[in-house]
């Protein structure tokens, strides 16, 4: 008995321990931060974030400049949104901040108000939850990823806001954005929904909030998960589509799909489809499909999908243990890793889901993977504390959130500690 308490003594107070470590040591108050090249990366983007966040408390896709990459070109969208909104709330719920604490916790809350009216102002029935549409970000994941990537962060918030009223309200939004996710469910499982350049990432964000949710007890989406998991077995059976060649002409990129509005992806079609037919059992029906990749062509976002997928539980690592292995030993093909030849948004976004993975599973290849990331993001970075995409999402409000959270992959979220806290 004594040795319980002690063991509850010590894991509460590392729980303690590590929130206090995310409130200071982003801020740059701690004297070992202020060493640590990633403690500076992370803080130098953090601060920029919340120096452009709107009195709305909404970001949009370039904190209101053009990106540093494409100088000469306006922006695709203007006004905040949620996912832009949504991507920076998981950046700054991983490194720390939350509802009730945290060195930006201000801002952090406004910026879960912005998103929750939006879905409380949303109609119950679409997927929609915002009216804006044409962002750039939606033009690239899909035109319904506002939805998927709220959802997420919900889910990631379910149980940790101050009060009962307030969990209340993340609860009854969460489980909105539930019930349109699943009500829209394409019916190969995927939501690979027209209209993105790589809406595969949009379907990883889906399936990523409905398991997250179901394991806050929020919901209960069986079927859909059924479905997606069966999509991503026979998308991961289905021939690779062949990666594009980086540099190659506008004419040539139309022609096999990727758009031709005067650069890389427009995103307007979504074409460079892989696919592959069969029958399988999902829950307990069984049907014939097509499973469609949908993603622009570039194997990185498909494969990034997969593994995440795939990889989620000890049983589902167990059971995938080969295809895990496949696409693992691709991490080691600087082609494959670039993905579209050069780092775009959607990039930064694949590599999520490939640190997600390997984390879970740890290792020499985690190891490996995450220390090779930090050196490359670290000599990514702008002067004033950016990230921007080479070609896609340029934007730096998504770019930099994606790219502090990748920088910190390998530690706890507020949302969990919080929970960790608690218990």
């Amino acid at each position: 008995m004594r040795s319980k308490r002690v063991r509850v003594l010590v894991t509460g107070v590392a729980a303690l321990a590590i929130g206090i470590y995310a409130e200071i040591g982003f801020s740059g108050d701690k004297d070992g931060a202020k060493n640590d090249p990633v403690e500076i990366a992370v803080a130098k983007g953090l601060k920029w974030l919340v120096s452009v966040q709107g009195k709305d408390g909404g970001w949009g896709q370039d904190g209101g400049e053009t990106s540093y990459v494409r100088q000469g070109e306006r922006l695709e969208s203007n006004g905040n949104d949620v996912a832009n909104t949504a991507v920076v709330a998981e950046a700054l719920l991983q490194t720390g901040t939350a509802a009730t604490r945290g060195a930006y916790r201000e801002p952090f809350g406004r910026a879960v108000d912005f998103i929750l009216k939006h879905v409380e102002q949303s109609q119950a029935e679409g997927l929609a939850v915002t009216d804006q549409q044409g962002t750039q970000i939606q033009r690239k994941l899909g035109p319904y990823i506002d939805t998927f990537l709220t959802a997420k962060l919900l889910a990631e918030l379910d149980g940790t806001m101050p009060d009962a009223k307030a969990n209340a309200r993340v609860r009854q939004d969460l489980q909105k954005c539930v019930a349109k996710i699943e009500k829209a469910q394409l019916k190969d499982g995927s939501w690979n929904i027209s209209g993105g350049w790589a809406p595969i990432l949009g379907t990883s964000m889906a399936s990523q909030s409905l398991a997250i949710a179901q394991a806050k007890g929020a919901a209960n989406p069986q079927l859909a998960m059924a479905r997606v998991q069966d999509y991503t077995m026979f998308s991961a059976a289905a021939p690779p589509p062949a990666a594009p060649v980086s540099g190659r002409s506008t004419a040539g990129a139309a022609s096999a799909g990727y758009g031709s509005d005067g650069g890389i992806g427009s995103g307007k079609g979504g074409g460079g489809a892989s696919a592959v037919s069969g029958a399988f059992e999902s829950g307990s029906m069984a049907s014939t499909v097509e499973v469609s990749a949908v993603s622009a062509g570039v194997p990185l976002y498909k494969k990034a999908q997969e593994l995440e997928q795939l990889s989620r539980t000890d049983e589902d690592r167990r059971k995938n243990a080969q295809q895990i292995k496949d696409i693992t030993g691709q991490l080691s093909d600087s082609r494959f890793v670039t993905g579209f030849g050069s780092i775009g948004g959607e990039e930064f976004f694949s590599y999520l889901n490939i640190s997600e993975s390997l984390r879970r599973t740890g290792g020499p290849e985690w190891k490996k993977w995450n220390a090779e990331m930090t050196a490359k993001l670290l000599k990514l970075q702008n002067e004033d504390g950016t990230w921007a995409g080479h070609h896609c999402i340029t934007g730096r409000v998504a770019v930099t959130s994606a790219a502090i959270l990748l920088l910190t992959a390998d530690r706890e979220p507020a949302s969990k500690v919080q929970t960790s806290m608690k218990k």
